[in-house]
Parts: structure tokens; sequence; C-alpha cells
């Protein structure tokens, strides 16, 4: 099932639907794109149409944050679960390391994909890892150092709507099966960023510790508390 939050198709799935349909179109081998869709995305992209076209052109977009999930049961259209990046990432290497897909781990800044490859191998051991390396969007090198890896899955941590930009560009020059956008991803698993507490992530508290611990997040937090409830309050008296 889909919904449509501000323009911005969501698909309504379980964690582990969502997992089944990424491990689908890896078998299917096509290029596909995953987009973890959070409130700050959804805001940016009312002002991007490109943006708005890619992520609503992708194969699966989950519900990455409270927010959505708020906004989804105000709207009247309910998502069944938050799907985190962090979470849908450690998923991913579980399944690719199960079934003997490879990994490549691409952006962040320097040494964190290297540090996030090693972090996930300690604990998925056979898990292939077919690269890892900082990049930037507008780097060719980065396209030639895909390339030769030929990687089954892609992740991408260059922060929204850079890294979903990007996948769409390469979606059309390299045959990979898997795509996703990860944003801050790398830092938790590399432990630049501590993860929050786990009573707040539960009562959608996780933003609080968040500015605590990365203050430079201010107006992305304001994005997503302030500015995106607001607007979806207008959406609700404009309907």
């Amino acid at each position: 099932m889909k919904r449509f939050i501000l323009g911005i198709k969501i698909d309504s799935l379980t964690f582990t639907e969502a997992v089944r349909k990424i491990d689908s179109l890896i078998v299917a081998g096509k290029p596909s794109h995953v987009v973890t869709v959070n409130p700050e995305m959804i805001m940016a992209a009312q002002n991007d149409e490109k943006f708005r076209r890619i992520i609503n052109a992708a194969d699966l977009v989950v519900p990455d944050g409270k927010g959505i999930m708020m906004a989804g049961k105000f709207l009247g259209k309910p998502l069944r679960e938050r799907i985190t990046g962090v979470d849908l990432t450690w998923a991913i290497c579980k399944l690719a390391e199960n079934r003997g897909y490879s990994v490549f781990f691409l952006g962040g800044k320097d040494g964190v994909a290297r540090k996030t490859a090693q972090r996930v191998t300690k604990i998925s051991d056979r898990l292939k890892i077919s690269g890892f390396y900082p990049g930037r969007p507008d780097d060719p090198q980065t396209i030639d150092i895909i390339k030769k890896s030929k990687p089954d899955i892609l992740l991408v941590a260059f922060g929204a709507p850079k890294q979903e930009k990007f996948i769409y560009q390469l979606k059309n020059r390299v045959n990979i099966p898997l795509s996703m956008g990860v944003g801050g991803t790398f830092d938790y698993i590399a432990g630049v960023y501590p993860y929050a507490p786990l009573w707040m992530r539960k009562i959608g508290f996780e933003w609080l510790y968040r500015l605590w611990t990365q203050p430079n997040r201010l107006n992305r937090i304001i994005t997503a508390t302030i500015r995106f409830p607001l607007t979806m309050l207008k959406a609700k008296i404009l309907k």
C-alpha cells in the first residue's frame, strides 16, 4: 500500500516486508532505488521539483522518522511501521551476508565509510565488502571506482538531496541492483555519534538528543519539529 504525504509517495509496509521487497529487487537484477524519507526531505521536496520526482520514482520509499508516522495518522493515511535508515542498513547487510550479496559503502567524512565497513563486518563476518570510498557527487573518480567494484548493493551517505540525485543519475550509467541513500547512518554505525537512548527513540524525542549531541543540526530539527507540523496542519485545513 502507498500513502501520499504532501505529494510524496511512501510505502506502507512492515520492516520485514520492506526487507523482503529489497531482496526481491536485488534478485530481479535491474537498477533499483530505495529512499528512507524523513520530514526534512519532504519539506525540501516542496521546493525542489526534481527531488520530488526522484523520490516518487523510487522503487521503495520507507518512513524514516516519528514525524512521518504522526503525519500519516493526522492525515488519515496511517503507515504500518517506522523504518529507520540505520535499522534498515543493518538489516540489508545481514541480508547480504546470508545471500552472498556484495556491499559498497560510499560517502561520509574521510575514514567514516571504512570504519562503517569494519564495524559491520565485526558483526556480519561473512559479508562481502566490494569497497568503501568517501567520494563526492561531482567526483568522476567516484563513478569509476564503483564501476570497477561491481557491488550488488550501494549505500550512499552524501546526505539528502545529494545522495538521491546521485543515485538517480547513477542508475542510467552503472547496473547496480540496489542503491540506497543513508544520510548520517554511517556516523552512527561507525561510532562518530552515539545512538539516542531507546526510550527517547520510542516516544519520538530522538530529535532532542540529537540537538544536544549535534547542535549544528538546529535548522534541520526546527524544520522537522516546527515547519513540517505547521505545513501538515495547513494541508489538513485546506483539504
